[in-house]
């Protein structure tokens, strides 16, 4: 006797495709798809750089941290793949740059135009505030050393500088509309003389790049939107200029390979950013242009283009609770004793193995969080009779039919 043909799976794929191709149907032919296949991906790179090289290690009783990186600094390419932020940077200055612009033409005011960008990108900041006040008590008051504490709270509002970067930059876009890109890259040009040729300037000097270094591609994004790199020639320029530079920089004139943080290290390429991390920048924005027609090919599959308006519209929440969901993965399986991928230092490849099979159950209990917390960033939900938010609000950038 045949065995029964499985019916639930089926009719669960049929639901997906369905609702893909509803989410494609819905979808304005104005938008342009590629701007939120590189917002996805931005997000999702750095996401997965972080588990990749983020180690917690069970060490005199607490946990402290480390990096792949440290003992085995032939794995600096992972981090050239992953550290996707000046993308994220890029797109956000286009986007917002087209916001302002499409929020003028229609009468609204800056004050209300930044109050409806901001609250969505910052509201669900107060979650993981909150989840973290709790927790952090809870670890003092049960004896947990200060040091594990100090660690886990590092790593857990560590997205946070972004957020406020990102944040001031998008409050200043009125006034960056017009910036040529070249003048932020001469201030962290001349803060990096002054710090590493000159050795000159106070401590802080540093952390002026903090701004600088990321207002290079905003306005470059900026420049996007006035239609100066919409040729491909402009993308050539931007990746063969910024990856000779970065090659320069790093093999003459002394700057880190690693385009992350490595706990240990004297300069960091990341904290605050370097010349070096803005020239790998300008060439990750001159790949992304250059791939712009390919994805908006890509993402005219329905699967394809769901998946990524999903991410969108979760994309902060993804940001924020990615490194809690690192977090409470590592703590929870001390349970079962120090595991290799997970509590022990991450100096041979068997580590890299065993944290590479660790990543489907990073990412379970990171839609855990998403189930919990989603809502935060989304909103309250709609009633089913009223339109969906998918298409036209599911990014922090997204506002209007027009990615804006």
């Amino acid at each position: 006797m045949a065995e029964p043909t499985p019916r639930a799976p089926r009719r669960a794929l049929h639901a997906i495709r369905q609702g893909a191709h509803r989410v494609d149907a819905a979808t304005p032919a104005s938008r342009d798809r590629a701007v939120d296949a590189l917002r996805a991906f931005a997000i999702l790179g750095v996401v997965l750089g972080h588990w990749l090289v983020t180690a917690l290690v069970a060490q005199d009783g607490g946990l402290h941290t480390a990096s792949p990186l440290q003992r085995m600094p032939w794995l600096a390419p992972i981090s050239w793949i992953f550290q996707t932020l000046a993308v994220f940077f890029l797109v956000g200055g286009h986007v917002a740059t087209r916001s302002l612009a499409s929020a003028q033409a229609r009468g609204t005011t800056y004050p209300h135009w930044l109050r409806a960008r901001l609250t969505r990108l910052l509201r669900p900041v107060a979650a993981l505030l909150a989840l973290w006040t709790v927790a952090a008590v809870s670890l003092l008051l049960t004896g947990a050393p200060l040091a594990t504490i100090h660690t886990l709270l590092k790593l857990a509002l560590s997205p946070l500088w972004f957020l406020l970067v990102f944040a001031a930059l998008t409050a200043a876009t009125p006034l960056l509309t017009r910036l040529n890109p070249l003048w932020p890259l001469a201030v962290v040009l001349h803060v990096d003389v002054l710090r590493f040729g000159l050795h000159m300037g106070p401590s802080w000097l540093g952390w002026v790049n903090l701004a600088a270094g990321w207002l290079v591609p905003y306005t470059l994004g900026a420049a996007w939107t006035r239609g100066e790199l919409d040729t491909r020639r402009a993308a050539w320029v931007l990746l063969i200029s910024g990856t000779t530079a970065t090659a320069a920089l790093i093999i003459w004139a002394g700057y880190p390979a690693s385009m992350v943080g490595v706990p240990g290290t004297t300069i960091s390429n990341l904290n605050p950013p370097t010349l070096a991390a803005v020239t790998f920048g300008l060439a990750q924005c001159g790949l992304a242009l250059l791939l712009r027609d390919r994805l908006h090919r890509a993402m005219t599959r329905p699967l394809v283009w769901s998946a990524t308006t999903l991410t969108n519209l979760s994309a902060m929440t993804i940001f924020l609770w990615h490194q809690t969901a690192l977090m409470a993965t590592t703590a929870t399986a001390l349970l079962a004793g120090r595991l290799p991928g997970l509590h022990t230092r991450p100096d041979s490849l068997s580590w890299v193995a065993a944290r590479l099979a660790y990543l489907p159950l990073f990412a379970l209990t990171l839609t855990l969080f998403w189930l919990a917390f989603r809502h935060h960033e989304q909103g309250p939900r709609r009633p089913r009779n009223r339109p969906s938010r998918l298409v036209h609000h599911h990014s922090p950038q997204a506002k209007t039919p027009h990615n804006a």
